[in-house]
This record gives C-alpha cells, sequence and structure tokens, in this order.
C-alpha cells in the first residue's frame, strides 16, 4: 500500500496560523522583550502631548480620492 499524499487542508492552515499568532502574542508580552534596534531606529517618537496625527501626503492624497 502506498503513502499518498496529504492534500493541504483548510484545517491545517488556521491551526498553523493560529499558532503562529500566539507564539508572536507571547514573545511580544514576555517581560524584558525589546524591539531590535533597526526596527527602534525606524518608529518616530511618540508625540508629546498625545494624539499623533499629522496632515502627511499620504494622508492629503486619501483626502483627494474621497472628493466626489
Amino acid at each position: 500500500m502506498q503513502d499518498s499524499p496529504s492534500k493541504p487542508s483548510r484545517r491545517g492552515f488556521f491551526f498553523g496560523a493560529a499558532a503562529t499568532g500566539a507564539a508572536a502574542a507571547a514573545i511580544v508580552a514576555m517581560p524584558g522583550a525589546t524591539l531590535p534596534e533597526a526596527v527602534q531606529a525606524e518608529l518616530k517618537p511618540a508625540p508629546a502631548n498625545g494624539g499623533g496625527y499629522t496632515l502627511s501626503e499620504h494622508v492629503k492624497r486619501y483626502y483627494k480620492t474621497t472628493r466626489l
């Protein structure tokens, strides 16, 4: 009797996705875990007065697409 190759299933895909998400969440939640220096260098500092909305070119371009 020959073994037939198994066909990928949706259940297996979702199980793998859930396991990956749970592992990522566990790593982030670990005490003392920090972002790599390369990622920290790319992040902008948080605004002093809260908020964080800026009218960037990307936002302006979006507003132009919503005009009728």
